[in-house]
């Protein structure tokens, strides 16, 4: 059985996000999750790569989200692609709904982690598309960093 220490150290990044969009809103959800999918999380099998957020019914879901089939899950383990439930307060869901309508405008799964309390959240981002100059950039700014780091 892990420590609660030992669950902070659960935290996956989209790195993929981090480049692709800028980020104008942030949030925390809960996610609804079965018993071996929260396994495999915990045991850091998660893919992110992928993943963006899409409103069913006034309800807002993560899509193409990766977690592992848990291997000591039998019979009662997960399709590791399903669309998962993310847990918003209502005001926070037509916040979003309302801005994702505008044009350009998208939400992306920025990281998911365990908090102090052993449950699975979720930090997503309200984000818009960059272009491929503002790319660039990021990239020189990014190398010319790392070159000031090996000559300090």
């Amino acid at each position: 059985m892990k420590t609660k220490e030992e669950h902070k150290a659960i935290n996956i990044k989209n790195k993929k996000a981090f480049f692709e969009y800028t980020f104008l809103d942030e949030y925390v959800a809960g996610i609804a999750l079965t018993g071996t999918e929260i396994k495999s999380i915990r045991a850091g099998n998660v893919s992110l790569q992928d993943a963006y957020c899409i409103f069913l019914d006034d309800e807002l879901y993560v899509k193409n989200m990766n977690i592992a089939v848990y291997k000591q899950g039998t019979h009662y383990n997960h399709n590791p692609m399903r669309d998962r439930k993310l847990l918003l307060k209502k005001n926070e869901l037509k916040k979003l709904k309302s801005k994702v309508s505008e044009k350009g405008l998208t939400i992306v799964v920025k990281k998911i982690f365990i908090n102090n309390r052993g449950l699975a959240k979720m930090e997503i981002a309200l984000a818009k598309g960059k272009k491929l100059h503002d790319k660039r950039e990021q990239i020189k700014n990014r190398d010319i960093e790392r070159e000031t780091k090996e000559y300090f």
